[in-house]
Formats: structure tokens, sequence, C-alpha cells
């Protein structure tokens, strides 16, 4: 059971809400993301945002760093794990505007975060999202 909130939730909750969503991932997907880190930031910092081309750090949920998988080669040399971000505050105001259940709104951070670390298109990964909706719970 995914949990209602009615105070702001903490980075720790934000957190708990991306690990529930990671874990109902489908199968195939799950396993090609163990190695995947998660981290919760207050906002993207001014590079980031300047590295993305937007000027309010309210613009920016989630972002992937890392080389997508279809960008790899079994010659690669070792190199930092891969890690998706999301922005506490930009999700919580996302929240607040929308009424959007928190967890669904996590959720689709993460999958369309985590389907950059898939090199999806942009088609496929709103078919996850929406695969993901039929999921949800609550």
């Amino acid at each position: 059971m995914v949990p209602h909130h009615t105070t702001p939730p903490s980075a720790e909750d934000i957190a708990s809400l991306a690990e529930t969503a990671l874990c109902a991932l489908p199968e195939e997907l799950r396993v090609s993301v163990r190695n995947l880190a998660i981290a919760v930031e207050e906002v993207p910092d001014d590079e980031t945002l300047e590295e993305m081309g937007l000027e309010h750090p309210w613009e920016l949920t989630g972002l992937y760093r890392g080389v997508p998988l279809t960008e790899r080669s079994t010659g690669d040399l070792p190199r930092e794990p891969d890690m998706i971000t999301l922005y506490r505050e930009p999700i919580l105001v996302e929240w607040v505007e929308t009424g959007e259940d928190l967890f669904r709104l996590v959720r689709n951070v993460i999958i369309h975060e985590v389907g950059h670390h898939f090199g999806f298109s942009d088609e496929e990964i709103a078919r996850l999202e929406g695969e993901g909706d039929e999921a949800a719970p609550g």
C-alpha cells in the first residue's frame, strides 16, 4: 500500500516511492536496473539547468545520467554507476498543481528516466508509462 501524504513528503519519502516504482517494473526491465543508483535532491543545480537548457529549477523533475544500454559495448572501461536523480521540490510542485497521485507522479518520472537508461524512444517511454498506469496501486 502506498501512503497518502497530507504534509510535504521528505526526500526519504520520495526515495521510498521511487524504490517501490522500480520494484513494480516488469521483470525483464528490473534485472537491468539493479545497479542503477537513485538519488533525491531538492532542486537541480545551476549547472544542470544550464546543461538542460532550462531557466527554472521546477521545470525538471528527474534526470538520468549515464550511458544508455544501447550505447554500451563489452570493451567499455569501468565507470561510475548510472544514476537517476529525482528533484523533490519540482515533483511536489507538480503534485500540488495537478492533484495527481504522488506515487503515480514519482513512478512516471522513474519510468521516464529508466527509459533513457534503456535507450528507449519517447514513444516507447510513453507506452511503458501507460502500462504502469494500469498496474499502479490506488
